[in-house]
């Protein structure tokens, strides 16, 4: 993912918002009356529910694991559950996350690219690198993640780090977030959200996210092959060690699910496709790059000029909008641009070479390399379960019943891959 501008104060205490509610009273069995007609005594408190942990180690491949670099995410591996993901269309990183927290594809949730236009919003464009445009709510409201829901059903829940969760969405912010801040290390991540499980109870989330990207983003800037990014493999992995030793000494019952958004491809020095050779920039113009590109016509022109792209060409093929694959579920969001070209995998849409093997993203969700990882544990898990690769639709069902919250509608996921490895079976689904 793109470096995002340095905020130079965290908003630790002040981006919060007023104190939470109070925590609900324990729920106790009701007294039921004996043959003698005395009431025993209440019977005790149910304990609360786990804390739910959903972390991203953002662009990790299922098969960085069991290398040697990742002793404590093979730990995991071994002895809860793993399995590996189908990231949603287009395989980037703002549109994934995004559909891990709401159950929706990215032609649903609305962030249908890191990239993008609006014809409602005219002038703007959407980009990582610009705050002030990602911080408007209206290129979010479209769907509900699930802080706001927790939030709403009185489940308080903190992020640290995760895409759209530093802005209110319909209204409302997780009671503890941080604005981004790419220099904010591992380690300080999760010292922070051990600190908030340290709260007592009435100020402990109960659903909490935490996101790493220094994966992501060596194999961008450094290399697909380049040590920097087995370094940063390695302290992630590291970070996931501490979080858990930390989780045991403080003694609370966490259910933890690790994820990440998609893979990662290494693109050649020289398998490039130069935009202008598909998209005359005389008569259209492009957005976006690497794997996947947006096409426009320009202002005054026929937009039928966009026809002479359509199809397959020597390493891309570009679609009408209205045209894409239906596997890709993508095309009736009115931001997705009119054509859509998608690279092979390893080539990349640039105008000039790289300079060395860059690791990129953003392919059909369907080839291997962009498999996202997906491990769980905790006491909602049954021990040592492989699962078959499903699509990443499927988590927020899952959050949701290891949250507390009931099923929510409408969704394009379901909770059904994961109920063979759930040690209790959710309730009406």
């Amino acid at each position: 993912m793109p470096r995002l501008p340095f905020f130079a104060a965290l908003l630790l205490s002040a981006c919060a918002l007023p104190a939470s509610p109070p925590a609900l009273p324990p729920v106790t069995a009701p007294a039921r009356a004996t043959a003698t007609g005395a009431t025993p005594p209440p019977a005790p408190a149910v304990p609360d529910r786990p804390t739910t942990i959903l972390v991203s180690i953002d662009g990790f491949r299922p098969d960085y694991l069991r290398h040697g670099d990742t002793p404590h995410l093979d730990a995991i591996a071994a002895a809860g559950v793993s399995g590996s993901m189908y990231p949603s269309f287009p395989s980037i990183t703002f549109p994934n996350h995004y559909t891990l927290v709401t159950g929706l594809r990215p032609d649903r949730n609305g962030i249908v690219s890191n990239t993008m236009e609006d014809p409602a919003k005219p002038g703007a464009l959407f980009q990582l690198s610009d705050s002030k445009v990602t911080h408007d709510p209206d290129w979010w409201n479209q769907a509900e993640p699930l802080w706001v829901t927790a939030e709403r059903a009185g489940i308080r829940s903190a992020t640290m780090f995760w895409p759209g969760s530093d802005l209110p969405i319909r209204g409302m912010r997780p009671q503890d977030w941080l604005l981004y801040d790419p220099d904010y290390t591992s380690a300080q991540r999760v010292r922070t959200v051990l600190d908030w499980l340290r709260r007592p109870a009435g100020a402990r989330p109960g659903f909490v996210t935490l996101y790493f990207d220094t994966v992501d983003k060596t194999a961008h800037h450094d290399g697909f092959y380049a040590p920097q990014k087995t370094a940063a493999i390695r302290d992630v992995d590291a970070q996931i060690g501490a979080l858990r030793a930390g989780l045991a000494a403080i003694g609370r019952p966490v259910n933890l699910v690790i994820v990440s958004d998609h893979g990662m491809a290494p693109v050649p020095i020289a398998q490039r496709i130069d935009p202008a050779g598909i998209a005359p920039p005389a008569t259209t113009r492009t957005l976006g790059g690497g794997p996947l590109l947006g096409i426009y016509p320009r202002d005054g022109v026929d937009p039928r000029v966009l026809d002479a792209a359509v199809g397959r060409h020597a390493h891309d093929r570009c679609w009408r909008r209205e045209a894409l694959p239906a596997r890709f579920h993508y095309g009736r969001n009115p931001r997705v641009p009119p054509l859509v070209c998608l690279a092979d995998i390893g080539w990349s849409f640039a105008d000039k070479p790289s300079a060395y093997v860059r690791g990129d993203h953003g392919y059909d969700p369907r080839d291997p390399a962009m498999r996202a990882l997906f491990l769980a544990t905790g006491p909602a898990f049954r021990s040592g379960r492989r699962l078959a690769p499903f699509d990443n639709v499927d988590v927020a069902p899952l959050l949701r019943d290891l949250i507390g919250l009931p099923p929510g509608q409408g969704l394009d996921g379901t909770d059904r891959p994961f109920r063979a490895v759930l040690r209790r079976q959710p309730l009406d689904r």
